[in-house]
């Protein structure tokens, strides 16, 4: 009779920390999560701004900044990156400034708006072009070292350089898990030869652009997805619902003029695009998002909008005080 009720209270015992394992695992994470963010939101000497209890902006070199994380500090890159590095040079700034063009192209007004400035990569050389790849190959490698396993990176890319992008990456170690396209149509593309439009009215240099590349790498896991989620909480993708996993095609208007008032970035996303690749980076809503080139911090408030720590560096000071006055209205948006 003993050992029969003793066989019993041991079996529900047992089964009582299994049904208790699931709620340990996840407060490891979270009470690791609120320790390491204290750390890694205070690393460097840089100028930075803590935008909330959860949201810090650095002014910072990406290249710089990744090198100076600890390995394995960092939980998910979401970023939209400078897709050549010759537009953002001071010169070519000072152009699209004055609307003289350069490397950025100044589309035509069309039914009454002016349009953003938008920078011509068919103009990069192949030297300009290699150069770009040396560069996506530092971040690349910067942040493989970075990223707990499991974790993933979004990066935006452009037709054009996607292929070129994407590769640095693969190079670097990470696997590729697929691309999210944003299927949006812009003015890019469908131009008339320059110079001569009216000679050759039937004729465009190349298709009007209407999708956008976001490349999705995974860093290697360790053991299973399973495992992984349970040590590290990445390896997977957040679904938007139980029954409704994230879809690699997500219609999306342009930018809303709304949010150009509040953040006159020249490559700002919108929020509705933002906050569903952001929140799908962190498959358990635990852990630290990062972006390496913040812009007017449109991934960061995206990341507040969800509920995310999130990270950013920029090496603009321009931008980093344009994300400071933009990221409280950004965030609250609705979308």
């Amino acid at each position: 009779m003993y050992s029969t009720e003793r066989a019993g209270i041991a079996a529900k015992t047992k089964r009582g920390k299994k049904q208790q394992q699931p709620l340990a695992w996840r407060e490891q994470l979270e009470a690791g999560q609120i320790k390491h963010w204290k750390k890694v939101r205070e690393i460097g000497d840089e100028i930075r701004f803590h935008l909330s209890d959860r949201t810090t902006y650095i002014h910072d070199d990406a290249v710089h900044f990744l090198a100076e994380l600890p390995p394995n500090s960092i939980h998910a890159i979401v970023t939209d990156p400078p897709y050549g590095l010759i537009e953002y040079e001071e010169k070519h700034l000072q152009k699209r400034k004055a609307g003289s063009g350069g490397v950025w192209r100044v589309p035509p007004s069309f039914d009454g708006s002016t349009r953003a400035p938008l920078p011509r990569f068919t103009v990069l050389s192949g030297d300009e072009i290699n150069q770009l790849h040396t560069f996506f190959s530092a971040v690349a490698y910067g942040a493989l070292r970075a990223l707990v396993p499991g974790g993933h990176v979004f990066i935006a890319s452009n037709p054009l350089l996607s292929s070129m992008c994407f590769h640095a990456f693969q190079e670097a170690g990470f696997e590729k898990r697929g691309e999210i396209i944003r299927q949006v149509q812009t003015l890019r593309g469908g131009y008339k030869p320059k110079g001569a439009e009216a000679e050759f009215p039937d004729v465009s240099v190349m298709p009007r652009s209407c999708w956008e590349p976001w490349g999705m790498f995974r860093k290697p896991l360790i053991g299973t997805v399973s495992e992984n989620l349970k040590t590290w909480g990445t390896g997977g993708l957040r679904r938007a619902t139980p029954d409704e996993p994230l879809r690699d095609l997500i219609p999306c208007y342009p930018t809303r003029g709304t949010e150009r008032k509040i953040a006159p970035h020249p490559s700002l996303k919108p929020q509705r695009f933002m906050r569903q690749i952001v929140r799908a980076a962190l498959p358990l809503g635990v852990g630290i998002v990062y972006d390496p080139f913040a812009g007017s911090g449109s991934t960061l408030a995206a990341a507040a909008a969800v509920g995310y720590h999130a990270i950013g560096t920029d090496r603009s000071l321009e931008y980093v005080e344009m994300a400071r006055h933009a990221f409280a209205p950004l965030s609250a948006l609705k979308v």
